[in-house]
This record gives C-alpha cells, sequence and structure tokens, in this order.
C-alpha cells in the first residue's frame, strides 16, 4: 500500500512521530494508501525550512521565480490525466470533473501568478515639488496555506502560486481526506527545480498540523479555506498575533430565477449550480428562489433534469454524479435530508442512496440528487451548509421579497440572478449582500478579479492584484527632491 510523504525542504519525508492515517476511495470505501498524521513536530521543521530558504527566494529575480513557477504548471499539464484519475480516487468525483476542471484550473492558476509577477506596477506621487512619494510592496516571509477536500489541487495552487510567485515561502496543509495530488505536487517541485523550503506541505489533521502553523510565531500570513467553525478558531489565534488573515469560509447561496429568463439556460445551469462535483461546492446554489408565475413549470423541469443526472463509478465515462467524500460527510447529509421531511419538506426526486452502483462501489458513499420543496426559507435546512447534492425550491412573488430571503442567512459568498432584465439584474447584484453576484451564469471565474465573502462566509479577499496585495507587504519610500 503507498505511504504519501510530507514534503519538507525539498525532501519527501516520513511524520517525525511514524503515525499514518487510512486514506479511503469515498467510491468503494476501502483504505488505498496512507497518509502521515503530522504534528507540531513537522511543522517545525517545514517552518524552519521555509525560514532558511526565504533570503534567497525573496531576492530571486522576478523572471527566474516565474520560469521555475511555469515549469510547475508544465509538468503538471504534461502528467493531466495522472493527476486526473488520483483525484477522481481522492475525492470521489467523477474523472470527466477532474479531467475537464480541477487539474486544468490549478495548472492555470500556477501560470496566471507565474506570469502576474512580471508586470508588477507602483504608485508614484509628487508632493508640492517637495519629495517624491512611491510604494513598494515586498514578500512577507513565511505563509501558511491551509487548503480543503473538495478542490484538492485547484484551492491548493490557488493560495501556492500567488504566495511564492511574490517572493514569499510557504508551508501547506491539504486536507488529510484528499491528499494525494498534494504528494504528487511535491513530486513536480522537485522535478521543475523549486528551491528547497520554498514550499513545505504536511500532512496530517486540522487539530493537529492546521493548528501548529496557525500558531506558528514565525508564520506572518495565514489562508484559510474551510468551514466556518474553523475558520473562527484560526481567526480567534491569529488575531492577537497581528498575523494577516484570509479566510474563505461557508456559503449557503440564493439561485434566484425570474419569470423572464432564459429557462432552458435557467433550468440547465441551475441543476449543474446545484449538483456539481456532489453539490460539494462552496458556490453551489442550494437556495432555488423561483418567481411563483414561472415556479410550477421550473420545478418540474428541473426535477426532470436532477433525474437525469447518472450516478455511478466515478472512474467510469458518462458519469454525472459520483461518491460523497467520506462517511462522515454522507452522514451529514442524510441527516439533513431527514431534518427536511421533519420539517415538512416535501422530497421530489432524491432522499436515499442509489441501489448498487456496480460491484467495486457496493460499499461507496453515494446520495441521489436531491430536491426538496415546502420549506420556509427560515428553517434550518434553509439556512445551514449541508455541503452535499441537496437544494430546495422556493417561490416568491415580488423582487424586495427575494432580496430578502437571499439575504436572509449569516452567510454571503455567492448568488446568482436570472433575468432578462437588465436593470432589474443591476439592482439586485447591488443589494444582494454577496461576495460575487453571476447574472444569467453560474461559475463563470476571472482570476483577475478579487474573490471572497460577506457575513461568515469569511474576511479578506483572494484572486488576481488581491492575491498579490495580500501576500506582500506596503513600504511607502519617500525621497525628498527640495
Amino acid at each position: 500500500m503507498q505511504s504519501i510523504l510530507h514534503y519538507i525542504n525539498g525532501q519527501l519525508v516520513e511524520p517525525r512521530s511514524g503515525n499514518y492515517l487510512d486514506n479511503i476511495d469515498p467510491a468503494t470505501g476501502a483504505v488505498y494508501s496512507r497518509v502521515p498524521d503530522g504534528d507540531g513536530d513537522d511543522v517545525n521543521a517545514a517552518v524552519a525550512a521555509a525560514e532558511q530558504a526565504f533570503p534567497a527566494w525573496s531576492q530571486t529575480p522576478a523572471e527566474k521565480r516565474s520560469a521555475c513557477i511555469l515549469k510547475i504548471a508544465d509538468a503538471i499539464e504534461a502528467r493531466l490525466d495522472e493527476f486526473a484519475r488520483a483525484e477522481c480516487v481522492d475525492n470521489g468525483k467523477p474523472l470527466s470533473l477532474t479531467r475537464n476542471m480541477d487539474i486544468p484550473r490549478a495548472v492555470k492558476n500556477f501560470r496566471f501568478f507565474a506570469t502576474a509577477i512580471l508586470h508588477s506596477k507602483s504608485e508614484t506621487h509628487m508632493t508640492d515639488g517637495q519629495a517624491l512619494n512611491y510604494t513598494l510592496r515586498q514578500p512577507r516571509g513565511i505563509c501558511g496555506l491551509i487548503s480543503p477536500w473538495n478542490l484538492p489541487l485547484y484551492l491548493l495552487s490557488w493560495k501556492i502560486a500567488p504566495a511564492i510567485a511574490a517572493g514569499n515561502t510557504a508551508v501547506a496543509k491539504p486536507s488529510e481526506v484528499t491528499p494525494m495530488t498534494a504528494f504528487m505536487l511535491s513530486e513536480v517541485c522537485r522535478e521543475a527545480g523549486l528551491p528547497a523550503g520554498v514550499l513545505n506541505i504536511v500532512h496530517g489533521l486540522g487539530a493537529k498540523v492546521g493548528a501548529a502553523i496557525t500558531a506558528h510565531q514565525k508564520v506572518t500570513t495565514i489562508s484559510f479555506t474551510g468551514g466556518t467553525v474553523t475558520g473562527r478558531e484560526v481567526a480567534r489565534t491569529a488575531a492577537p498575533m497581528f498575523k494577516k488573515i484570509s479566510l474563505e469560509l461557508g456559503g449557503k447561496n440564493p439561485n434566484i430565477v425570474f419569470a423572464d429568463a432564459d429557462m432552458d439556460r435557467a433550468v440547465a445551469e441551475s441543476v449543474r449550480a446545484a449538483f456539481a462535483n456532489q453539490g460539494q461546492i462552496c458556490l453551489c446554489g442550494s437556495r432555488i428562489f423561483v418567481e411563483r408565475a414561472a415556479y410550477e413549470p421550473f420545478v418540474n423541469r428541473f426535477v426532470a433534469a436532477t433525474q437525469g443526472l447518472k450516478i455511478g463509478d466515478p472512474l467510469e465515462a458518462g458519469v454525472d454524479q459520483g461518491a460523497i467524500v467520506s462517511k462522515p460527510q454522507f452522514e451529514k447529509v442524510s441527516f439533513y435530508v431527514n431534518l427536511a421531511r421533519e420539517e415538512g419538506g416535501t422530497i421530489l426526486t432524491g432522499g436515499s442512496p442509489p441501489p448498487t452502483v456496480n460491484d467495486r462501489c457496493k460499499n461507496g458513499y453515494f446520495f441521489t440528487p436531491t430536491v426538496i420543496t415546502g420549506l420556509g426559507p427560515n428553517c434550518r435546512v434553509n439556512q445551514e451548509e449541508i455541503f452535499g447534492p441537496v437544494t430546495s425550491i422556493i417561490p416568491f412573488d415580488a423582487e424586495e421579497e427575494v432580496i430578502d430571503y437571499a439575504n436572509g442567512t449569516a452567510y454571503g459568498l455567492s448568488a446568482t440572478v436570472w433575468t432578462q432584465n437588465l436593470p432589474k439584474a443591476h439592482r439586485l447584484a447591488e443589494r444582494i449582500n454577496s461576495g460575487t453576484v453571476w447574472v444569467n451564469c453560474w461559475l463563470l471565474r476571472d482570476l483577475r478579479v478579487p474573490f471572497g465573502g460577506m457575513k461568515q462566509s469569511g474576511v479578506g479577499r483572494e484572486g488576481g492584484d488581491e492575491a498579490m496585495r495580500f501576500f506582500t507587504e506596503s513600504k511607502n519610500v519617500c525621497i525628498s527632491v527640495s
């Protein structure tokens, strides 16, 4: 059985404790590899390596840093099928999704930030003929990068790429639930010639490894993506130490469909928004609000399209829905579907595990895409993040009403609006309290724009120039000219 290793100071090393955790294939429920049960000793070693590497890497010309990071992108792309299959097995999502979205987007992350550092700029200000002021942006030091299990390499690379491109060194912690592509990235970094200690990857549990990274005195910057409860603990630890923090947390995202929408697109994209990656994307539209005049035909079409999704072995072609990532997550989804019934909801389709997918997957964590009606906007199912293939559809009558519904949770990560009325779209985009509002589309991302949430969906912004600002420290220089 394969043993995943830490990546510390340019070497693949075993955990200092010698302890490992089981890594489970969610499609089969079977252990298929071992992941290090890392702890503070491993984090200390990684931080020491990052500290040693920082002076040389931070002074390396941007052109050389860029070339090295581009080699990493090229190497991942050359092994795209291998990475895609590894993430499929690790995560349970369909191979088509990892091959066409997850791994290509990770490649784009490395390429985008590798080239962005070649086009940096700084403003200058002349002060009444007396002095010239300009701003320097310098790397912050050692960055702690903690990423989740739902988009393992995609989100990990979104943190690593800007951090090291800006001249920082990093200690990264992938999710212990989906560690394989991070381990493969370690191998790629060695092949690409990334200097030892620039990137260090420590595997293990959040309570051990994540907590140790967050609390380490020499880690200046924390970028965390994950649940709101854990994000609150990260902030509680890091804020008194005056670390720079970015928290990309949960979402309970509204998907608003007006009667004047292009219904063909609205139905198709709403199904994708609800159930992509088994609903395990923080941006999934798990609350669908439909104008009453269009409610019944929308629901009928939405349910029919949902029932047309193919659930199956994620390694097989043509599969739309794979396995839930883990047994605890499967149990969480089951709990909320049962709660929906208790709260008076009607399950129009789904609501239970499917019949056996095949013999290989007979013990896997599969759950049918579930559509619920009859629940009010304030019930627990419509207020709490489920993070699974479960969506609720609610009618509305007026624009003001649906704005209240959309803003009526503790979250504010994203929203989607379907309408062909442009003034209406602008009104809702302004008044919905979400970090991203899509109009007549979903998950259309541009790496140049900032990304993040409002309320309990997090603080700080990632992506584009915001990422480069986050991973650098500004310094004003004032030179007298008189």
